[in-house]
């Protein structure tokens, strides 16, 4: 299984013309790493822009409405398909502050994704940092989000623990989690998966970290902390530190 690395651009950048140099600039940063699957993620205007300028690199949306008909402002999985999309980012901790999703709605959100055939990448993580155990929460995120899911499905979805606390932009950001944190997680959530689909099937989901990831942090996050690879924030805006992390991920 490649190493994945996803580029979470957010609202950014202030334009399509802008959209298009970063895509470019990324594009030539990374096409070099075969062994790696990189993914990047625009905001939705700039999807159909952006996907145009890939080759090597494959094209993500930030989120997904679970239902198709009268919603006003939601784009269904199916509309994202027809784009070129391949991966779908669902409960990211920014959307479940700052949009109310809740745990009922990632559910669905996630269903849709992969009834669609797309790959689905599902943020888990808690708020608060707590010692050096990993809280309930981020087990009841994960187990409400798959209900309904067959075991068939887990070749398409890659969880993606990034606590809030560890994400840069967030309200009192505390650095990065240790490897050690990262592989607590792991080990979590391939213990609930398997729970919840026997120990052979739950290995073929992808465990990922989020988090203030950088350059200098990647290769212990995949060597010591067993992560599959990573969900990248600020560091993807920069083409040259998004190829320095790929590049490392590739080594480990």
């Amino acid at each position: 299984m490649k190493k994945l690395i996803i580029a979470n651009w957010k609202v950014n950048p202030k334009n399509v013309g802008k959209a298009k140099i970063l895509a470019e600039k990324t594009e030539a940063a990374v096409s070099a790493y075969k062994n790696i699957e990189v993914v990047v993620a625009p905001p939705f205007p700039f999807l159909e822009s952006v996907g145009a300028l890939l080759s090597s690199v494959e094209l993500a949306a930030q989120d997904v409405w679970g239902m198709e008909g009268p919603y006003t402002g939601m784009v269904s999985a199916r509309q994202l398909k027809s784009l070129g999309v391949t991966h779908v980012i669902i409960g990211h901790s920014e959307r479940r502050i700052h949009a109310g999703e809740t745990d009922a709605m990632i559910q669905k959100k996630l269903s849709a994704v992969l009834a669609q055939g797309l790959h689905a990448v599902l943020c888990i993580g808690e708020y608060q940092r707590q010692g050096s155990e990993i809280p309930a929460m981020v087990g009841d995120q994960l187990s409400t989000a798959l209900k309904g899911i067959k075991k068939e499905m887990l070749r398409r979805l890659t969880v993606a623990y990034e606590p809030v606390w560890a994400i840069s932009t967030s309200a009192g950001a505390r650095g990065p989690a240790t490897p050690d944190t990262a592989f607590r997680a792991r080990i979590y959530i391939e213990k609930i998966l398997a729970v919840l689909f026997g120990a052979r099937a739950a290995t073929a989901a992808r465990v990922i970290y989020g988090g203030s990831v950088a350059p200098g942090n990647i290769s212990a996050f995949i060597a010591e902390g067993r992560m599959d690879g990573a969900l990248v924030g600020g560091a993807s805006l920069d083409a040259k530190k998004i190829g320095a992390i790929v590049r490392s991920a590739t080594v480990v």
